[in-house]
């Protein structure tokens, strides 16, 4: 690749990360579960991440408002609509994973 700048380098992983999100929001079919039991990471980790970074730049950002910024929504209204209930296999993946989630 071309040297880019910082500033170039922020605006692309910006333009990644809001792609990243509008295509999560418009893959509603795919659940939280899933995503954690194939990447080890999902919407909700998403929010946190976005969460803590708007609060280490002094944006005291709550857990919901969070979420609603990734969901497009508030993340109990999504969870009505879109979400289902975990099967045994899912529940059985989860447990066996390694992760701090």
């Amino acid at each position: 690749m071309t040297d880019i700048t910082s500033t170039q380098r922020q605006a692309y992983e910006a333009a990644a990360f809001r792609k990243l999100v509008e295509h999560l929001r418009n893959r509603t079919d795919v659940q939280n579960i899933d995503m954690m039991n194939l990447t080890g990471f999902c919407r909700n980790c998403l929010s946190n991440w976005f969460q803590e970074a708007a609060n280490a730049d002094g944006n005291a950002l709550t857990k919901d408002e969070a979420r609603a910024e990734i969901y497009g929504m508030p993340y109990e209204e999504w969870r009505a609509k879109h979400q289902t209930e975990a099967n045994p296999a899912q529940l059985d993946a989860f447990s066996a994973q390694k992760s701090d989630h």
